[in-house]
């Protein structure tokens, strides 16, 4: 598994570093915004991760809720702290690109609202699963997740909903959509490292996640041994 584990670890660095290249160097400065625009490389994958780890974490909370498996419950646990990881980037990169384009740091619009609640959502999940153990806090958690993953899809929806402040779709987002195929490609390679990353720190955190559930269940063990 260690082997498995550093390979990987391996071909996400090779991935960041190829994407850091074609984010800085190899793709055009774009006309209108300038280097700013280059933020996009980053921030966009990060949101790409983020609606991936919440979703994962939605579908993983319900399945512990049936099986009560501690290593599902540990990889739910993992999906929602990662998710919370990249949702920040994504929350603190936004009004750095924002603010030379658009004049402001922050405004309340329908795609940067939902995603600040989608955090605060989160925040509130993990504060949860931290400070409460078992009983009907399980479906507390639950219900959370289910709330959160509702926010999820409504904060990729939100600029096709609504005309908000937030840019259109660059893909998908109609007639004038889509890019250059040099920043193209240096979007792709962005997003295949990011995912990357996001599946590393998942994977991470889900190995330290099973050695704390372990040392725990030892611990509960050897406590009922000494009162016998």
């Amino acid at each position: 598994m260690k082997s498995k584990f550093t390979i990987f670890a391996l071909i996400t660095f090779a991935l960041l570093s190829w994407g850091l290249y074609e984010a800085l160097i190899g793709a055009p400065t774009e006309a209108t915004m300038g280097p700013v625009q280059r933020i996009f490389y980053y921030h966009v994958p990060c949101a790409w991760v983020m609606e991936l780890c919440f979703p994962a974490n939605f579908l993983l909370s319900i399945a512990y809720l049936i099986w009560r498996k501690p290593e599902i419950d540990a990889l739910a646990v993992s999906t929602a702290e990662v998710g919370v990881v990249f949702c920040t980037i994504v929350l603190l990169t936004g009004p750095i690109w924002g603010k030379p384009v658009w004049g402001i740091w922050w405004t309340w619009d329908a795609r940067l609202t939902s995603t600040l609640v989608l955090w605060l959502i989160y925040v509130s999940y993990l504060i949860l699963r931290k400070f409460s153990i078992g009983g009907p806090n399980a479906v507390l958690a639950a219900s959370l997740a289910i709330f959160g993953c509702l926010d999820a899809v409504f904060v990729f929806m939100a600029i096709r909903w609504f005309r908000t402040q937030h840019p259109k779709p660059v893909f998908g987002g109609g007639a004038d959509s889509g890019i250059d195929p040099r920043m193209l490609q240096a979007f792709f390679v962005n997003m295949a490292a990011f995912t990357a990353l996001g599946i590393l720190l998942v994977w991470l955190r889900f190995v330290l996640e099973r050695t704390r559930q372990k040392v725990e269940e030892a611990h509960a063990m050897k406590a009922l041994g000494a009162t016998r």
